[in-house]
């Protein structure tokens, strides 16, 4: 399904909103995302990781004593970006949404694979009822369903808002 898309002019000089298919194919063929997470204390806490973007949502995973995982332990409220480290060519794309945690056999054995393959066997997790198994430690495995998807183009210039139908 595809979200409403609103271009925002007064930060655009393009004419028509970024296509949602460009950003779907940005953020499936990124190879490092950037999570950002909210400590206890309210700081902020942003650290780079690998992820899926599979069925109109983000998935990654977290070892359960990493902090991360502390901070989504008291609020699963996160932001994922990834994009072009460049001014004049390129896509950045922020999802702004909610970490929910995953478990089952059923449901993980097929994310597993799909990080097996995306990643070329680099990130090999054996999919177990309660996360992820690699090198003898388990990995949490979370869901961020977007709520909002902004996409910042460069060429021409844009911001586009894409807000998911539910």
């Amino acid at each position: 399904m595809t979200p409403t898309a609103k271009l925002d002019t007064r930060f655009s000089d393009a004419k028509e909103p970024a296509s949602w298919a460009d950003v779907s194919d940005a953020l499936t063929a990124a190879e490092l995302y950037w999570l950002t997470t909210v400590r206890k204390d309210r700081r902020p806490h942003i650290t780079p990781l690998v992820g899926l973007w599979v069925d109109e949502s983000f998935v990654f995973c977290t070892g359960p004593e990493e902090q991360k995982a502390r901070n989504l332990e008291h609020g699963n409220a996160v932001a994922v970006t990834t994009g072009t480290n460049t001014w004049q060519d390129g896509l950045d794309v922020v999802i702004e949404g909610t970490a929910d945690r995953m478990t089952g056999r059923g449901t993980l054995t097929p994310l597993a694979a799909t990080f097996r393959t995306k990643y070329h066997g680099d990130w090999d997790f054996q999919a177990g009822e309660q996360g992820f198994g690699q090198k003898g430690h388990i990995a949490h495995v979370f869901r961020v369903v977007p709520d909002k998807v902004i996409a910042f183009a460069k060429s021409p210039h844009s911001q586009t808002t894409f807000i998911p139908q539910k």
